[in-house]
């Protein structure tokens, strides 16, 4: 005859609580490296020599080749940034910039309407002139416009 020892109840909620939990993440979270994992990943990429290491390593890390292509053409594009001179001065304000196009299209504008205005004026005069001579005004065909 076998004596089942009782359990406290302490223990038993402690070892619920240390089982893992089978329930499934709904949403999967993309893994993100850092700039210092990019650039120790690609220096171990570069000093593999042999057949088959680059695979190893993709392996151990966990990554596919296109991320090595992705981080290569981004590490010559940061060391070609680099290398060009920088802009001197002081840096663009966009929300300035968008004000100043802004005045200066309003300008623009005010000139335009200020243009049309003559011009009406001038037809208008042109058409008193036209019918005190008794010129007629050719018409344009209806089609025309």
């Amino acid at each position: 005859m076998t004596t089942k020892k009782k359990v406290p109840m302490q223990v038993e909620q402690a070892v619920e609580s240390a089982r893992p939990d089978p329930e499934v993440v709904a949403v999967a979270q993309r893994r993100q490296f850092s700039s210092n994992e990019k650039r120790r990943i690609l220096t171990l990429a570069d000093a593999c020599t042999q057949p088959g290491e680059i695979g190893a390593l993709l392996r151990r890390e966990g990554i596919y080749s296109s991320h090595l292509c992705t981080w290569r053409k981004q590490r010559a594009a940061a060391e070609q940034a680099a290398l060009e001179p920088q802009k001197r001065g002081r840096k663009v304000d966009p929300a300035l910039a968008e004000a100043r196009r802004i005045e200066t299209l309003t300008r623009e504008n005010e000139r335009l309407r200020r243009q049309l205005a003559q011009a009406e004026l001038i037809i208008d005069v042109q058409k008193k002139v036209a019918s005190l001579l008794g010129v007629s005004m050719a018409q344009p065909p209806s089609g025309a416009f």
